[in-house]
């Protein structure tokens, strides 16, 4: 059994939702447009079982109505053995209806044809609409003229068809073999009948919780206490839904002590992993405000996340484990307090031809015992034994052959070299470690510049100036040999005419 809320336009958003939730946890909410054109919303709920709370389906559908009414609706009730006819009759009938299960067909009979059209979009049957075009015959859909496809709504006209009941009483085989399996399907809305199963709709649900205070705060140290109290319901109310953290949102209200002062301090941390932890979610919040603290007290504190699917985890005894996405989250959160957080992170490369230009990126590393159902499937793991035995395979024809590897230093290191015919004779270098001496073979020079167009090129010699891609550069390269067999990278900066090792070939 179930039943049909309908309200005109002007009904609060979710007020008939809430309304039918308070009898029944399977509900389906639909938007559509009403007869004469005005938005209007309905609610559809399953009422099985409610008969030993409140008697049998008339009396449902009273408290129904009371309840609505109690709140300011004024709405419609249909109660039918299908939704498809309560649906039909909220839509035609004002007031309450209630009709017996095994009659829906007769009671829909009597409607105008055009209900069709209003229920269709809601119900997800892939049916044309009335506004959509259908073919009129299979030897017009099978034609090339291009006159083979009319609005559903003027063929019904053509056929002479105005209520529900005229199309219910149409031969089927004879309706399929003109209009398709949509043209069947239509006829089975017409009969009352459902095109698949309820699927209730699942509330909107806010994953927040907000505390105001009696006095402004100022300090980190009690601010904790209170991220503590907000986070340990939230980390409790992801964990009923086996949801994790995406995003935590951070919102501070502040008090207004001139007018530079800003209404609210948010903060946002894109985590690495879906995680749940109370403790670890606060560190996180702390450590965050730590490196951007608000410019004023607070006297209200909002927390929010972006849940997402929790974490699927199936260890191995064969694969070392790896830290967890908490442990690492707070341990990269206090580096970042501490250096900055373009200072830590993971090295990237960059699409730009400088030498040794990179960026840092969030370290995320794979953990291999978190489980993907996408590709777990044997067909997806006969792929990867195969790739593994190709990479097997390769990695030992590789290991026979030597192999060269540049590796440059962080910063180059200043050299003098004494030049003579345009090419490096002899070089030195004033750091421990690195021997100079004359050059036995070089090669060389290659010259490489770029991002002139972008700023001042970049000075080398200066430890302390921060990396950047997206500055010039214009040098000429060497690889060089020394006395005793050591190779080194060397180029001379242009700009500056100067001499700098980049790195040692090993």
């Amino acid at each position: 059994m179930f039943g049909a809320l309908y309200a005109a336009e002007g009904t609060p958003p979710g007020a008939l939702a809430d309304v039918a939730r308070e009898f029944s946890p399977r509900t389906d909410c639909a938007q559509a447009r009403a007869f004469d054109g005005a938005q209007a919303r309905d609610v559809t709920l399953d009422l099985s079982g409610l008969e030993r709370l409140f008697g049998d389906a008339r009396a449902i559908a009273a408290e129904l109505r009371r309840t609505a009414a109690d709140r300011g609706l004024r709405v419609r009730v249909a109660i039918a053995g299908t939704r498809t006819a309560a649906r039909l009759l909220v839509r035609h009938r004002p007031g309450l209806t209630v009709i017996e299960p095994g009659t829906e067909a007769q009671a829909l009979a009597s409607l105008p044809i055009g209900l069709l059209g209003e229920i269709e979009a809601s119900l997800n049957s892939q049916l044309p609409t009335s506004n959509s075009q259908v073919p009129v015959s299979n030897s017009l859909q099978r034609s090339k003229l291009g006159v083979g496809s009319w609005p559903l709504g003027v063929v019904f006209r053509q056929w002479g068809l105005r209520t529900l009941g005229d199309l219910a009483a149409l031969p089927s085989n004879d309706l399929a073999a003109r209009l398709g399996a949509n043209g069947v399907a239509w006829q089975r809305l017409a009969r009352g009948e459902d095109p698949h199963p309820l699927v209730p709709s699942l509330p909107e649900e806010r994953f927040e919780q907000a505390l105001d205070l009696e006095w402004p705060i100022e300090e980190l140290e009690p601010l904790s206490f209170v991220l503590g109290r907000l986070m340990e319901p939230l980390s409790a109310h992801l964990e009923r839904r086996d949801r994790g953290a995406a995003v935590l949102h951070v919102r501070l209200h502040l008090v207004r002590v001139d007018d530079t002062t800003p209404e609210v301090h948010a903060r946002s941390l894109q985590l690495p992993a879906p995680m749940r932890d109370a403790r670890t979610l606060r560190t996180l919040a702390l450590l965050d405000l730590e490196s951007n603290p608000p410019p004023a007290p607070i006297d209200r504190v909002e927390v929010a996340v972006d849940p997402t699917p929790g974490r699927i985890v199936q260890y191995s005894l064969l694969t070392r484990a790896l830290p967890t996405p908490e442990r690492l989250s707070t341990l990269m959160a206090r580096l970042q307090a501490l250096t900055g957080e373009t200072r830590c992170g993971s090295p990237g490369l960059v699409d730009s031809w400088k030498p040794g230009a990179f960026e840092m990126r969030p370290f995320a590393p794979v953990d291999t015992n978190v489980v993907h159902r996408k590709y777990d499937t044997p067909r997806h793991r006969g792929t990867e034994a195969k790739n593994s035995s190709f990479e097997k395979r390769d990695l030992g024809a590789s290991v026979q052959q030597p192999l060269l590897a540049l590796r440059r230093f962080r910063h180059p290191i200043p050299a003098r070299v004494r030049v003579r015919d345009a090419q490096p004779e002899y070089v030195a270098i004033d750091r421990r470690g690195l021997s100079g001496g004359g050059v036995e073979s070089c090669a060389g020079p290659w010259r490489t510049s770029g991002g002139w167009w972008e700023g001042e090129p970049h000075q080398p010699h200066q430890p302390h100036q921060p990396h950047s891609p997206r500055v010039g550069w214009d040098r000429d390269e060497w690889d060089v040999t020394v006395a005793g067999g050591t190779t080194y990278r060397l180029f001379r900066a242009r700009d500056t005419d100067r001499w700098f090792v980049d790195g040692i070939v090993d």
